[in-house]
């Protein structure tokens, strides 16, 4: 029997290429390398069975910690906020960008069959910095110079080199994360780059079965998990962030023929929902929790009322110069019996004890920069990246059937005389109004985000190997770290099937 090759990680973070070498292989990888100790403690709890390095990776010699073996696969995934557009124009660090190098160090140490490099897009412009009054900075001159020496440094060592972009909703992951993947080998062998396994739900492959359908970010979020009103807050929302409310809700509820929905929980309107699954991937995660969860709520109640007086004044939100006005009102009626469903389908059967159907209608708002003009993210969708802090938020609007002869009123037009019972706020839906009675927000949390970055169920992103809970900063910064499992293991797969054939027995042994 040969000897068994070993797999390296070095950049390991939390564990996301680990895990989808892991789905690949059957089997942990064999050494993890990372100098943070949150994201060693993340992926020691996740892989007991690998040998952890928490040191610089300089600082690890490779011939002494493969102790001869020999490496069939060395992956690397450096720090890429010094190359990422969203650095925006600060100052960089020429050692990070710099980190990139280690590759080439283990290539003519140990030569590892295959070596994959994951980073941003912007990895390609790796080049000479300038030295400014406010710092270092990429040098336009001399954009990319650093990166073909790079190149031509993997090839002296005996490697074929090829790179290429992936997005990550392609390969059956809930985000449309997209990064630069290096493949380099040195084994003669072909480099292959995987085939997509999903794609929009219209499209033709889709239609015809040659592929799956992208992941949803609904999939992802937990439907159980309340929202804040936006009204009546102690601290009032920011304008920005009322704006990107109120674009949202015009995109993916007032002007979409067929907004997402589902239904209220069990507790009622206003109280405890039910989890249900959105039908699309969400966008990139990061490593700051900045991703919130919008969702308009429809209520559907049979016996005609509209809901309370309006006792409150109205609050206005604002898109350009027009306004959109929605009552926070109170629904009096009993809704604990409600079922609910999807506006596509026929009602459920209509009791004299249970007279009510509730929807809910979903929507993520995108907390970025100021200058973030966007509407959000249909849930049906893939997330954005996630990023290590989050800032995708859940977005609810709650609304109730109206049964008034009032059908609301254009955006441009001044307001109408506010009567009793407020009219403001009616959206459309299979030939029926229905009026927004409250809109709530929230950030996702980190087991929502842990899903959108493809990490399986099971895995432990709240404790560390001792038991002790990890705060919520940590873990959406492990979790907007990590590479996406189902990228990594679609190139294991295409380019060492041979570890693959081996699955079950590494998984039994």
């Amino acid at each position: 029997m040969s000897e068994i090759e070993l797999v390296v990680d070095n950049f390991a973070g939390g564990g996301g290429a680990s895990t989808g070498i892991e789905m690949a292989i059957g089997r942990s990888v064999d050494i993890a390398i990372n100098h943070d100790p949150d994201a060693i403690a993340m992926h020691k709890v996740n892989h007991p069975t690998t040998r952890h390095y928490c040191e610089d990776v300089f600082d690890v010699n490779p011939k002494e910690a493969t102790q001869g073996k020999p490496v069939a696969l060395a992956w690397f995934s450096p720090d890429c906020k010094h190359f990422s557009k969203a650095k925006g124009g600060t100052p960089v660090s020429k050692k990070i960008r710099g980190l990139a190098w280690v590759a080439v160090r283990w290539a003519k140490a140990v030569k590892p069959r295959v070596i994959i490099l994951e980073n941003v897009e912007e990895f390609k412009s790796w080049g000479p910095l300038v030295k400014t009054e406010k710092g270092l900075y990429p040098d336009p001159a001399h954009k990319g110079e650093t990166f073909e020496k790079f190149v031509s440094e993997l090839e002296s060592c005996g490697y074929v080199v090829e790179y290429k972009e992936l997005r990550a909703c392609d390969y059956g992951a809930p985000t449309t994360r997209k990064r630069f993947f290096l493949i380099a080998r040195s084994d003669g062998q072909p480099i292959v780059w995987p085939e997509p396994t999903h794609g929009p739900k219209d499209t033709l492959e889709v239609l015809s079965k040659l592929k799956q359908p992208y992941h949803s970010a609904a999939e992802c979020i937990d439907w159980s998990l309340p929202g804040n009103s936006i009204f009546n807050r102690k601290k009032p929302l920011a304008k920005n962030t009322m704006d990107r409310i109120a674009r949202g809700l015009k995109k993916f509820v007032i002007d979409t023929p067929k907004p997402f929905v589902v239904r209220i929980g069990q507790t009622g309107f206003g109280g405890d929902r039910l989890s249900y699954s959105l039908d699309q991937p969400l966008t990139t995660i990061t490593t700051k929790a900045e991703h919130c969860l919008v969702t308009p709520t429809i209520m559907v109640n049979n016996t005609g009322h509209t809901g309370s007086a309006v006792t409150d004044p109205l609050k206005t939100i604002t898109t350009g110069g027009n306004q959109m006005l929605v009552q926070a009102s109170w629904i009096k009626e009993d809704y604990s019996q409600s079922t609910g469903t999807a506006v596509e389908a026929p009602l459920g059967t209509v009791t004299a004890q249970s007279v009510h159907q509730g929807v809910m209608s979903a929507f993520l708002c995108k907390h970025y920069g100021g200058n973030y003009q966007g509407a959000g993210i249909d849930v049906r969708n893939p997330t954005d990246t996630i990023t290590q802090v989050d800032h995708h938020a859940l977005v609810e609007a709650f609304l109730i059937k109206y049964y008034g002869t009032d059908t609301g009123q254009s955006l441009e037009a001044p307001l109408h005389t506010i009567p009793t019972k407020d009219r403001f706020g009616l959206i459309r839906i299979e030939n029926q109004d229905y009026q927004i009675v409250d809109i709530t927000m929230r950030m996702l949390q980190p087991h929502e985000l842990a899903k959108a970055q493809g990490l399986p169920e099971e895995y432990i992103i709240d404790r560390n190997p001792e038991g002790k809970r990890v705060s919520k900063a940590v873990q959406t910064a492990r979790i907007g770290n990590m590479v996406v499992p189902q990228c990594a293991k679609a190139l294991v797969q295409a380019n060492l099937p041979e570890l693959c054939e081996n699955k079950n027995e590494n998984r039994s042994a």
